[in-house]
């Protein structure tokens, strides 16, 4: 999070003109003081229960920020083989990791049941293969999809009559029948209603349909609401109140642990919640362009590095680093692939010159993990501050990284 100290701009106490001028722009830098910020929020908020926090991620797999939710205390969520092989190495137990697939063959669950997490099926079709296969000799949760629409956009909303994921509550008898014909064990019910929660109702609402569903499973361990928890992009813009919802739901949850005979455990699997804050994108102004309609600046990043506005229509707060007291004038900040990639339409910035640097906030989530080669471009470098230090934790990528895989033809050309 960039913060304006003594008239620079900072991010983690490290002033930007130091970052850019070590490592360079574009570079995306994380503050780990704010993921503790927000993981020490969300397990608070949740305290009135046995709260099992998991970081989604993929929202940011950085194999240093995964050994530093380790180090807080947190589990990991993962939806691949390997992300799930990346959360070992990052040091996670694998009885820590749940694993959630979405139209993966059953040879990756495979993978997945023998490196020793926890598997949670989202599909009858798998959930039957997968009895037949293992019967009660390993643990299942099963991922429902309550048909309640959440989410900020609909490619993020995941819980709705027409998402691919989950397993429809309309069709909870059959996969009662697949359960006891194959014997398979399931011992965790989630779902996962999408990103961006605007409606806390709606959020309720959806944990009372899986509570509905939980009397077909008498082996529970864990009942795993997913996340989704918002988090501010913009001046003013609504947010989950995380310390609202926590009590309301750690109560209610605490009833419903009475109610079904056994004291479970209450999961959540916050990517953005965790990251998107901690993370700010630097990069250069290349030019300043203006037309007859507009003023744009064009910069040294495009979709290739941050695809969340051209995907998502999503608003990132800019900021010029080089200009803190400059006049305020409007742009339209643009990329430098050959695609229209819009960062911001009348975007109102200090001054902005050729050479200044500008700030991208709400960074840390889906930012670098969505990144590509598109172009040919190089991926950025990425950095975290760690106890007030900086660190390089990626290098940027060179040409060799964008051909190493490739092989050429012998004597063609």
């Amino acid at each position: 999070m960039i913060q304006l100290n003594n008239g620079q701009y900072e991010i983690g106490g490290i002033p930007v003109s130091e970052l850019v001028q070590k490592y360079q722009a574009p570079v995306y830098v994380y503050d780990s003081a704010i993921m503790e910020r927000q993981y020490t929020q969300l397990k608070t908020a949740f305290a009135g229960a046995d709260t099992n926090i998991k970081f989604a991620c993929k929202a940011l797999n950085n194999i240093n920020v995964l050994k530093f939710f380790k180090s807080l205390g947190a589990g990991l969520d993962t939806v691949s083989i390997q992300e799930v092989w990346t959360g070992i190495k990052a040091g996670f137990n694998p009885k820590a990791i749940i694993y959630t697939p979405n139209c993966v063959s059953m040879e990756e669950i495979d993978l997945a049941v023998k490196e020793g997490v926890q598997i949670n099926i989202d599909n009858i079709s798998i959930l039957e293969q997968f009895g037949n296969k293992y019967s009660d000799t390993v643990p299942v949760s099963v991922r429902i999809n309550p048909h309640i629409m959440a989410g900020g956009n609909i490619n993020i909303s995941t819980g709705h009559i027409d998402s691919k994921f989950g397993i429809s509550i309309y069709q909870m008898r059959h996969v009662e029948r697949v359960v006891k014909s194959t014997k398979v064990k399931v011992n965790g019910i989630h779902m996962h209603t999408g990103s961006d929660i605007l409606d806390v109702d709606v959020f309720l609402r959806a944990t009372e349909i899986l509570f509905e569903v939980t009397g077909s499973f008498p082996d529970l361990e864990f009942i795993d609401l997913g996340s989704g928890f918002k988090v501010p992009y913009k001046p003013d813009d609504y947010y989950t109140d995380v310390n609202d919802i926590g009590p309301k739901l750690t109560a209610r949850f605490n009833e419903f642990c009475t109610a079904y005979g056994k004291p479970l455990q209450l999961w959540f699997e916050p990517g953005k919640f965790l990251v998107s804050q901690s993370g700010t994108f630097l990069v250069k102004v290349n030019v300043i362009k203006q037309t007859t309609a507009s003023v744009f600046i064009g910069v040294d990043s495009g979709l290739n590095h941050l695809i969340r506005p051209m995907f998502y229509n999503s608003y990132h707060h800019i900021t010029n680093a080089s200009n803190p007291e400059g006049v305020q004038r409007i742009y339209t900040v643009v990329g430098y692939i050959c695609e229209t990639d819009t960062f911001a339409w009348d975007r109102k910035l200090s001054e902005v010159r050729e050479g200044d640097i500008l700030a991208f906030q709400n960074a840390g989530a889906y930012g670098f993990t969505m990144s590509s080669n598109y172009n040919s471009r190089f991926r950025p470098a990425e950095v975290m501050i760690y106890n007030g230090k900086d660190y390089l934790v990626r290098k940027r990528e060179t040409m060799e990284d964008i051909l190493r895989n490739q092989v050429e033809i012998p004597g063609l050309g």
